[in-house]
């Protein structure tokens, strides 16, 4: 291994959680858990990964027990015998392979999925929104938020019994948390709702305690987040470094002590205007303002980014000079990996190897390797 590869690979402990190297698998939908239950060959797609070198694997969306959580027919549930019986073979396989994972426990509002799918209760979001202007499902009472905060504690609680390493709640890419705070998604006038980013992040940062009271003080706790939404792409929630703390901090305050920041393409900078075309990328900003333990991620290793696998095209092997650079000044604490480890579980092994790294084909998206 190159002396340059050494910061990749340079162990870091989370409260009692102990990673080997730098690298997370980053969370990917597969929706192949029939019934929403996930059995052997799930449990099989993560051990490989672990034995394969991964630092931290987390789980693709993985959804909590609320009517019409999950967009797709077969997103696996937490919840439920038959799911977390599911869930303690895919975490047992991956301990035995040496790997540490964590559940991403997702809720995805008022979205669609890709097949056309629905599911058979009305879809909630905080103002009956898909995006703004476009109407879709119901207004979530206080009832129904109670509830959901409840659902989202429940679940960690039952990540922590099972023997996961940690937990992660999916707050990003215009799903149901990230319709909270999204502008164009909350119009509500309540105390979940108003004027400015900070007003509208309270129902995360009520999830977040939630799910601290339920997991303990040490038991580290990520949420994903990204400026992005698949509903707009260019939307940005916090456009200065100011407005990044008042949607950070509270969440931060709350008890998530993982950043987990979102890009499309990880090289991008944050506020070029502020430290230029090389500056701080969103993971950067938000180590820089919180002090938080910080994920970054987004077209790693490949020369495209995600989007272009569901338009059925390849990616080729990329460099890692600019990750690279990055780690090297502890700009953010982890990479993680999405389309080149679903590709080969042994991506991250052939890093460290100086192997040649393979491209990424779409054809990849159709089966658990």
């Amino acid at each position: 291994m190159s002396d340059s590869l050494d910061v990749l690979f340079r162990p870091l402990s989370i409260g009692p959680m102990e990673l080997k190297n730098r690298f997370v698998m980053a969370p990917m939908t597969r929706n192949k858990a029939p019934n929403g239950v996930p059995g052997q060959p799930n449990a099989e797609y993560y051990r490989r990964r672990g034995a394969g070198d991964v630092g931290l694997i987390l789980s693709e969306g993985t959804v909590i027990d609320r009517p019409a959580s999950r967009n797709e027919q077969h997103i696996p549930f937490f919840h439920g015998d038959a799911a977390l019986t599911g869930w303690k073979g895919v975490i047992d396989a991956v301990h035995e392979a040496g790997g540490r994972m964590g559940p991403q426990l997702w809720h995805t509002g008022a979205t669609r999925g890709q097949s056309g799918w629905e599911p058979d209760a009305e879809v909630e979001s905080p103002s009956g929104l898909l995006a703004p202007g476009t109407p879709r499902g119901k207004a979530m009472s206080e009832e129904d938020i109670a509830d959901t905060v409840a659902a989202f504690a429940s679940a960690a609680a039952n990540a922590k019994r099972l023997g996961f390493d940690m937990v992660e709640l999916h707050g990003a890419h215009g799903y149901l948390i990230d319709e909270f705070f999204w502008p164009g998604t909350n119009e509500r006038d309540d105390r979940y709702g108003g004027p400015t980013i900070k007003e509208r992040s309270r129902f995360a940062g009520e999830v977040i305690a939630a799910v601290r009271k339920a997991v303990g003080p040490d038991y580290p706790l990520a949420i994903r987040l990204s400026q992005w939404k698949q509903q707009e792409y260019t939307a940005r929630l916090a456009p200065t470094p100011d407005a990044m703390t008042d949607w950070l901090q509270p969440l931060v305050d709350a008890g998530a002590n993982i950043l987990h920041c979102s890009q499309r393409r990880f090289w991008e900078p944050e506020f070029p205007e502020l430290d230029g075309e090389n500056g701080l990328n969103f993971a950067g900003w938000a180590k820089k303002l919180t002090g938080a333990v910080t994920v970054s991620v987004g077209s790693v290793g490949l020369d495209g980014d995600f989007f272009s696998a569901f338009a059925g095209q390849s990616a080729q092997a990329a460099g890692l000079e600019n990750l690279l650079e990055r780690m090297a000044r502890d700009e953010f604490d982890l990479i993680a990996v999405g389309r080149a480890l679903l590709s080969d579980p042994d991506w991250v092994a052939k890093v460290r190897a100086g192997e040649k790294l393979e491209s990424f084909e779409p054809s990849a998206l159709a089966e658990l390797l």
